[in-house]
């Protein structure tokens, strides 16, 4: 099997895994997919910068922007007071730089990037149970 077909499957099975797994999780854990989708985007897209593989970067780059414009518009600006703006200002600035990488072709916007997702999955992820149960729609 050839590394296209190889690729093929694996693209195959994540669409299926992550549609398979989206129907049953609770919201606090669809965030935190969109985040790990967003990085992983990034860091194949790093990888295409590195190689020289500038239409798969410039791919990768673009999803990775629909995922920050989905995690920016589900965040409830009224209810979520200045976490939910300064959020939402921070996935916007994201979003830019994700853009002047793909435009400039250059690793240090990626990155930085990288490490701002991170830090914000991070928190998300230490977000205590008690308080998710507390939250409506979750299990």
């Amino acid at each position: 099997m050839n590394a296209y077909a190889l690729r093929n499957k694996l693209a195959a099975y994540q669409s299926v895994s992550v549609h398979g797994g989206v129907a049953t999780e609770d919201p606090h854990r669809l965030v935190l997919m969109l985040m790990d989708g967003a990085l992983e985007r990034i860091a194949e897209a790093r990888g295409c910068i590195e190689h020289g593989d500038i239409v798969r970067k410039a791919k990768l780059l673009s999803q990775a922007v629909h995922i920050l414009t989905e995690l920016r518009s589900s965040l409830d600006l009224d209810k979520g007071g200045d976490l939910a703006r300064n959020l939402d200002s921070l996935y916007d600035y994201m979003t830019r730089q994700l853009a002047r990488g793909n435009a400039e072709t250059k690793i240090n916007f990626l990155d930085e990037v990288t490490s701002l997702m991170s830090q914000i999955r991070s928190a998300w992820v230490a977000v205590p149970m008690a308080l998710r149960a507390a939250t409506p729609g979750q299990r």
